[in-house]
């Protein structure tokens, strides 16, 4: 009798044990998701999102965390080590410096574009951007001229360089307010706390302020040449799935998607 119930608790037990064991494959059959984090220049905000879009379509397994913000701050996060993967700057000399400091490979720089800058009004603005150019800003009822801030910010520079270069800088500074990056820039000329601004013709054309305000490009001889540029941080998490993204970004599918945006690309 202890030998029947003694064979038929080892029966079960097998089968208990049996059976857990047979749940493990399908576990370890699922899918893991790789996530890359990005630290991106604020210009980059509506292509770098649709390009992200498309990205994941293609690589199911990964998954893109960007964040949007002036170069220089991103500059001075990353040089002590902050948890970003890859970092796409507005000014390639950021990333560089990066490489210079140890803190990304020379291998991994790379170019996607070149940035330009335009004078931005709303359409119910009554300057007259399209004729007058850099002059619709020193107009008697201009109180307020939205411009990023130079100190951390490429378009700031850009912006700053151009005013000088066309001869109203000087007419001008006492008006100018400062943003944080270039999207809050274009936030403040969008929402009315000022009157005029110096953006990326980037967020111009996005879908945000397209139909929002009329702009004047600024000619590319006025400001030093906005080459965008990054690199992938050596600390990233999953190299692989960064650098599939870098070629996504730099490969056909991203030129045509920055060049609907304004950009011009590396060679032009």
């Amino acid at each position: 009798m202890r030998t029947g119930v003694s064979a038929l608790l080892l029966l079960q037990m097998v089968a208990i044990y049996g059976c857990g064991r047979s749940t493990s494959p399908a576990q370890s059959t699922a899918p893991t998701v790789s996530k890359v984090s990005v630290a991106a220049a604020a210009d980059l905000k509506y292509a770098l999102d649709e390009l992200i879009v498309e990205f994941e379509k293609s690589h199911p397994n990964v998954e893109v965390e960007p964040t949007y913000g002036s170069s220089g701050n991103f500059f001075a996060q990353l040089s002590k080590k902050a948890p970003f993967d890859i970092f796409f700057s507005a000014d390639i000399d950021f990333p560089r410096k990066l490489i210079a400091q140890g803190h990304a490979a020379q291998e991994t720089e790379f170019m996607y574009a070149v940035g330009q800058i335009v004078v931005w009004v709303r359409n119910e603005s009554p300057l007259d951007v399209a004729s007058k150019g850099a002059q619709a800003l020193v107009e008697p009822g201009v109180r307020k001229i939205a411009i990023a801030n130079p100190k951390h910010a490429p378009y700031g520079r850009a912006a700053e360089a151009a005013l000088t270069h066309l001869g109203v800088y000087e007419q001008v500074q006492d008006r100018l307010v400062l943003g944080e990056n270039i999207a809050q820039t274009a936030q403040f000329v969008e929402s009315g706390a000022a009157d005029i601004g110096v953006i990326a013709l980037s967020l111009a054309m996005a879908p945000a302020l397209k139909e929002k305000g009329r702009y004047w490009i600024v000619p590319l001889d006025a400001y030093p040449r906005l080459e965008q540029g990054g690199a992938i941080l050596n600390w990233a998490t999953d190299r692989e799935a960064t650098d599939s993204l870098r070629k996504y970004v730099i490969g056909d599918e991203g030129r045509e998607v920055f060049r609907r945006y304004g950009f011009l690309l590396p060679g032009d």
